[in-house]
């Protein structure tokens, strides 16, 4: 048996259950534990599609395989234990069930192996088949005897997972470009006017001496482009997420019983 320090260490993770050849039967899903002494003598296992169905197995044989955990069944026989709702604990007959589909010595005292090469028949039970691996005249659940067989099918149960496919972000960073302007601008030039002496103008003209010396000056003016800048806000800009509708197909081989009636005049197959 597997301590149940490491057992713990294992639960809560992607851990593999594998057959005795190393190939996958499920994952971990819970570990039971022993009423009486408090130790892990059974686990869920999540099989199918997703790992949407569960079904028990014991660990009492099973080993440590690296990061995986190894058993003595097979994928098939794990799957078809019996259906035990997984519920957080184990009754007698639930256990007693499954002790009987596994060949193991369980609550109700059957006497068997827990190594799986022997585990096709179930010794020391009356009215069983070693070579057929059922109980003769009963039907396939074992749960009583009378005139009929009860006929089982795998039936798909396809479902939906969501999952991280990527991530899209926002990153705000600043460039520099080079914005040319043009802008009219003005500016003030000399130029010099002659009049003749008029009628007009004649006082004005002879209100000085009649010969002096004497300066003229003109103040003159031009723009020049004057340049500021300011930070103005222009838009604003998020992440947003449109849901698209695609369709996938999915296969999975699904298993079904038929039975066959021998003996009847017609030999038809039932199904």
């Amino acid at each position: 048996m597997i301590p149940k320090d490491n057992l713990d260490r294992l639960t809560g993770t992607s851990t593999n259950v594998i057959d005795p050849d190393g190939r996958k039967i499920g994952t971990l899903g819970e570990l039971y534990l022993d009423d009486a002494t408090e130790e892990p003598n059974w686990a869920t296992v999540r099989t199918g599609l997703f790992g949407m169905s569960e079904t028990f197995v014991p660990l009492d044989a099973a080993t440590l395989d690296g990061d995986d955990i190894r058993v003595p069944y097979t994928k098939d026989q794990v799957k078809d234990a019996p259906r035990v709702e997984p519920d957080g604990h184990l009754d007698e007959d639930e256990e007693d069930r499954l002790y009987r589909h596994y060949g193991l010595a369980g609550a109700a005292g059957y006497a068997g192996t827990a190594d799986y090469g022997e585990a096709a028949g179930y010794a020391g039970t009356e009215g069983y088949e070693e070579t057929t691996g059922t109980y003769a005249g009963t039907n396939r659940t074992g749960t009583g005897t009378d005139d009929a067989m009860t006929r089982s099918e795998e039936q798909l149960r396809v479902g939906k997972e969501t999952r991280e496919t990527g991530r899209a972000r926002l990153r705000k960073y600043v460039v520099t470009e080079n914005v040319t302007r043009t802008v009219p601008v003005q500016r003030e030039e000399v130029r010099v006017e002659r009049e003749p002496i008029t009628d007009a103008n004649r006082d004005a003209a002879l209100s000085g001496p009649d010969l002096s010396e004497e300066e003229h000056e003109v103040v003159l003016h031009e723009e020049r482009p004057v340049v500021e800048k300011e930070t103005v806000p222009v838009e604003r800009v998020r992440l947003d997420t449109d849901t698209v509708t695609d369709r996938e197909t999915v296969s999975e081989e699904v298993r079904q019983e038929r039975i066959e009636a021998e003996g009847t005049d017609d030999g038809r197959r039932a199904r």
